[in-house]
């Protein structure tokens, strides 16, 4: 089916601004063309439907590589179908969901269960992560060939980190040997428990005990050299601290295949900007001080961490409601992120678009070898359109998701993803045309 998206702002080789006509048939992007050439307003006459972009910014759609969509197990918390359409209205095409459900996702039946059910909703792609041990305890390795050959992109406990360095150097070994990535969520359970923020201003305020940076830094470094010995692809989850900045940018200087992300909200946020004892401001890692919020954001610039990730975590409001101390770690991020950052830093002039686009698009797809990510002819038309001038306080009322636990309620920002086409299809349209 013939479609065109005319009058598109497109980032070009340069990354300035270009107007173009983006030509889309059979889920594919066939042409990108000046807007008077002569091919494209042929294609135009017969085209099934005709997108008018004007003042928009079109990009490749983007990619969120760590996300939590709760099925199976927690779906009062979260659908793998509410979650998607909750990617699509963020404008994300493609997303990677952490296999901490219930059951975990640790053998190929609830592999092909999230895939099925990804492939039923029909709105982003989908790419499961496996675990590493069975059941996320840390004791025995899950099958890691079965795994892959189910559907599995990677490896990751996410959620807990896995204590015992030899079961992390084995899994790391059995990974390397078949080409896949091993994914950590760094942290040392002997440093954090009965803490629930950042070891910092605001818990010393509070009375209450905190989670120090080194919880997180001290299996970063152990990972670092335990990827040095396997050769493992060894991905930093949701890095926080200015310690764990430091040791990728040096494993990254010698050589070690190591990639890291980092999160929206350890970006713009720190533990001096809660307010309270409210729960949509607890999640894991959590806010920093504002010195470790600026290593992040440095180490983004420079390139020791590759991309943005929302770690979108939904809870229920009950759960949320019980308070900064029971409540359960996590914020929702699919909706806010892009805009967010957008507001925060391109407009503010500190970022150019083109490096924000490029953190959400093409380096999560070079990093893990994905097909998308890129705005181009032959590629997958999976397509983000933005409206940049929009204006609108964040209102999780109008969230597509099941969650409504984040900390930027009433924050009014602007870059807000207008409409969305995955394989050439329109999942989220926000328009005035329908």
């Amino acid at each position: 089916m013939l479609q065109i998206i005319k009058n598109a702002n497109i980032l070009n080789q340069q990354g300035e601004l270009e107007r173009k006509t983006i030509v889309i048939d059979e889920g594919k992007i066939q042409k990108i063309a000046g807007v008077e050439d002569e091919a494209v307003l042929t294609a135009e006459q017969s085209a099934h439907n005709v997108t008018d972009a004007s003042g928009k910014l079109v990009i490749p759609g983007l990619i969120d590589m760590h996300v939590h969509l709760r099925e199976p197990g927690f779906e009062h918390k979260e659908t793998i179908e509410t979650g998607a359409r909750s990617a699509a209205q963020g404008g994300f095409t493609t997303i990677a969901c952490m296999p901490n459900t219930r059951p975990v996702t640790d053998n190929a039946d609830v592999v092909k269960l999230v895939l099925d059910k990804a492939k039923e909703a029909d709105l982003v792609k989908v790419l499961p992560y496996a675990a590493i041990t069975k059941n996320e305890l840390g004791r025995e390795l899950t099958d890691f060939a079965a795994l892959k050959e189910a559907g599995a992109i990677g490896f990751t406990d996410d959620g807990v980190g896995v204590q015992n360095a030899q079961m992390m150097k084995d899994a790391m070994s059995l990974a390397a040997s078949m080409d896949m990535p091993v994914i950590a969520h760094c942290e040392d359970d002997s440093l954090v428990v009965g803490g629930y923020v950042t070891e910092g201003e605001f818990s010393k305020r509070h009375g209450i005990k905190g989670i120090p940076n080194e919880s997180e830094a001290i299996h970063v470094g152990r990972d670092i050299l335990l990827a040095e010995a396997t050769g493992v692809h060894y991905h930093v989850c949701h890095v926080s601290t200015e310690q764990s900045v430091r040791l990728i940018r040096l494993a990254k200087s010698i050589g070690i295949k190591v990639t890291a992300e980092v999160c929206p909200h350890h970006l713009v946020l720190s533990d001096e900007d809660i307010p309270g004892m409210d729960a949509n401001w607890k999640m894991n890692p959590p806010l920093r001080s504002p010195r470790d919020v600026q290593a992040c954001i440095e180490g983004l610039l420079d390139g020791t961490l590759d991309m943005i990730v929302t770690d979108h975590a939904p809870h229920s409001e009950e759960e949320k409601a019980k308070g900064m101390e029971l409540a359960p770690f996590g914020i929702v991020g699919f909706e806010t992120a892009f805009p967010l950052l957008y507001t925060k830093f391109v407009e503010t002039g500190l970022w150019s678009l083109d490096f924000l686009v490029k953190r959400m698009t093409a380096d999560p797809a070079r990093v893990f070898r994905l097909d998308t990510g890129k705005l181009e002819e032959g590629a997958p038309a999976d397509i983000t359109m933005i409206d940049l001038n929009q204006e609108q306080a964040v209102d999780p009322a109008n969230f597509a998701t099941k969650g409504r636990n984040t900390p930027f309620t009433g924050w009014k920002l602007k870059g807000w993803p207008v409409q969305t086409w995955v394989d050439g299809k329109s999942v989220w349209n926000n328009t005035v045309q329908q």
